[in-house]
């Protein structure tokens, strides 16, 4: 339901601002009317239905914004990204019950000691020898 009004929410929202685009301005804007004397309909007719038009389709926008809104309202499943940011996250199962305290973090009672890693063999013995160089 919410999608489908949506659809036509948007529908309505580019409707209108091509309806507000066609409309003689002052300044005569993108305006589409007032040709010739004789045609289907004069500049004043086309003015009356493009006004007409946008009153439609502005109260069909405010009707379905009011709807999306409403929707929005009354369904739990949609949330906010920033609604659920900081929040802890919910793993246990909620029960009449507290949860068992975690175990306290001991150190081991005796510690061996690391074993003793081998010295690095010096750059001498692992590169070959300089041919250029004479001893």
């Amino acid at each position: 339901m919410q999608t489908v009004l949506l659809v036509v929410h948007l529908m309505l929202a580019l409707s209108l601002i091509g309806t507000i685009m066609l409309q003689r301005s002052e300044g005569g804007g993108l305006g589409i009317g007032g040709g010739g004397g004789g045609g289907f309909m004069t500049g004043r007719g086309t003015a009356n239905a493009l006004t007409r038009l946008t009153a439609l389709l502005a109260a069909g926008f405010f009707i379905t914004s009011i709807g999306l809104t409403l929707l929005a309202r009354y369904d739990h499943q949609a949330r906010s990204l920033t609604d659920t940011i900081g929040k802890p996250a919910v793993t246990a199962p909620v029960s009449g019950t507290a949860p068992a305290a975690p175990a306290p973090v001991t150190a081991p009672a005796a510690a061996t000691p690391a074993p003793a890693k081998e010295p690095l063999p010096k750059l001498d013995s692992i590169l070959p020898a300089d041919p250029a160089k004479k001893p």
